[in-house]
This record gives C-alpha cells, structure tokens and sequence, in this order.
C-alpha cells in the first residue's frame, strides 16, 4: 500500500504544488525520487511527530495541503494533542498517514502496533478516517484525500487484498463496497485485513454458506446505508478489524444499525478485546495469536450461522 500511495502522491504532486509532503524521519528508499522532483514540496521533520503536526497545522493555514508520514502510532497517537488542537480544531488541510497499521510491524513488540488508531482518530470532530483494504482503495483514497479540504486520516496496511476493483468503479470517500454477494450473513472489514476476509469467505462457500463481504475503507463518516441494507437483507452481521473492538470498525456499525433501527439477529466483532498484543512476531502469526485469521473467521462463522438459524426456526415456530 506504501508503494502505490507514494506513487499517487508523486502524480497528484505534479499537478499541485500546493502539496507537501512531511516524513518524520522515515520513507527512506521509499520517497527519494519525490524529494528530488519537488525540493520545495518535501520536508524531513525528524523524529518529531509533535512538531511535525503543528508545522503542517500552520502550513495548511497557509494555504498548503499537507501530508504527514510515519509508522506505527507515531504520526497519530505520540501527537494527539497537536491534531485534536492544531489540526482538527482549525480544521486544517493536513492527511495524517500512518504505515503500519494492526500488526504490520509485529517483530517491533506492542509499541509498533497500531491497535486503536481508528478508535481514537474516529472521535475527533472534523476528522475523516480511511482505511484501504487493497491496492487499489489505497491510492484513490489518496486522491480523494488530496482533493478533499480539511483533516483526513489515512492507514496504510503492510498487508493488502490485492486489487479488487471492477472495471469503470470508481472510489468514493465514505461509500463501502460489496465484494462478493451473499444473503447467509454478511462480513465487514476495514483495512488491509480484506484480504483474509475474503479467504474465509472463499472457503465458508465450501461449507455452504454465502456472505455478503463489504470492504468499509472509510470509517468517518460511515455508510450507513449499505450496513441497513445488508443488516435487512442478511440478519447478521460480523465485523473484522486489526484494531480493537471498543470504538473501532464493530463499535461503528453497531451504532449505525441501532440508530437506524435495523439491529441485525446476530452481531459479532473482531479484534483486539481490551488488551494489547503482548507477543512478538510476524503479522499473520500475531493475527492467529488474537484470533482474527482466516481459521478463526471461518470457524466463528459457522458457528454464527447457527445460532442465526435457531433463532429463524425459533421465530417461526412463535
């Protein structure tokens, strides 16, 4: 996802000099060729994450759109106060990006791991919240960023789904996307998580269930019109997140369905469960860890599937 949202930053750069690109010390083998084409639209903040979101504040005051850069939690949570202040509050033109996002760096130990990003950047007022879950999604939602004035948040998975998108589709910022139809249940993700979503839900096909999947790249604002939808049209639905469950993807379709007033039969999410991740490895491993794998989602879904099937049977029989 990096690669591909340099690559349509890089684009978008030469067209608006307006743009400026902000790193805290990282990018490096990643952003030469973009500090050499634009100098004047590219700036190395060091290993400053706070004073590096309070230059980009001032500089989007000024009339710049601004990109911040880092890993992990450093652009996001290390600076929160100078986003909740500075950006958010003056509602400045400033897409923070965060590289890493869940386990993508696992090895790092638990300070690296980006697990309630989208918990806390979602509560901020003004602020627009998007979480690729492929290619693809990560660099229209890099455009659509660019394009759109004020605070914006943009997670960026090690891992992705690949590229998903049909032909002539086109991105929208807070519009999901059904990727396989279904009416059994239906299955939610953001991020690059997608891509052991739809595995699992590959693989639940063999066991005869079909699922909706609906990859919600944009947490805020939120589409609640496909979550009614597809909460009236499937009765349940499950949510997977490499983020916790309070506050995050879970938290935000819950909300979505029950002041809609379409509680789904069944509910289930996700994720970290009030905790950290206090082992070290590689993503996948630490997705098996947590139970947020392929394995897990399948064999939660099965079991899902039956419950929502003996409280079918049990409404019909009342």
């Amino acid at each position: 996802m990096r690669d591909h949202f340099i690559k349509r930053l890089t684009e978008l750069a030469a067209k608006n000099p307006k743009i400026l690109l902000i790193t805290g010390d990282l990018g490096f083998g990643v952003f030469e060729e973009f500090a050499r084409r634009f100098p004047k639209q590219y700036l190395n903040a060091g290993v400053a994450e706070q004073n590096m979101s309070g230059l980009a504040a001032g500089l989007a005051l000024e009339g710049r759109t601004v990109f911040t850069y880092s890993i992990g939690n450093f652009p996001t949570l290390r600076c929160l106060e100078q986003i909740r202040n500075d950006i958010c509050y003056h509602q400045a033109d400033v897409k923070i990006v965060s590289i890493g996002g869940g386990f993508s760096y696992g090895a790092l130990g638990f300070s690296h791991h980006a697990t309630e990003d989208l918990s806390i950047l979602r509560a901020l007022p003004e602020m627009t919240v998007v979480a690729p879950g492929d290619d693809w999604e990560a660099e229209e939602a890099t455009e659509a960023l660019a394009r759109q004035e004020g605070p914006g948040y943009l997670r960026l998975d090690k891992s992705s789904a690949g590229h998903t998108a049909r032909t002539g589709e086109t991105f929208e910022i807070g519009r999901g996307r059904v990727l396989l139809e279904g009416d059994d249940f239906t299955l939610v993700s953001t991020g690059g998580i997608l891509g052991v979503v739809l595995e699992a839900a590959k693989k639940l096909v063999h066991e005869g269930i079909k699922c909706r999947v609906i990859s919600l790249h944009t947490l805020k604002p939120l589409d609640t019109e496909i979550l009614l939808k597809s909460a009236r049209e499937t009765g349940g639905i499950m949510t997977v997140e490499e983020n916790t469950v309070t506050g995050g993807l879970g938290g935000a379709v819950a909300e979505a369905c029950l002041e809609g007033g379409v509680p789904p039969a069944l509910f289930y999410r996700i994720g970290l469960r009030n905790s950290f991740a206090t082992i070290v490895g590689s993503q996948s491993h630490l997705r098996r860890c947590y139970a947020m794998d392929e394995q897990t989602i399948v064999k939660k879904a099965i079991q899902f599937l039956g419950f929502k099937r003996k409280i079918s049977k049990k409404g019909a029989a009342l």
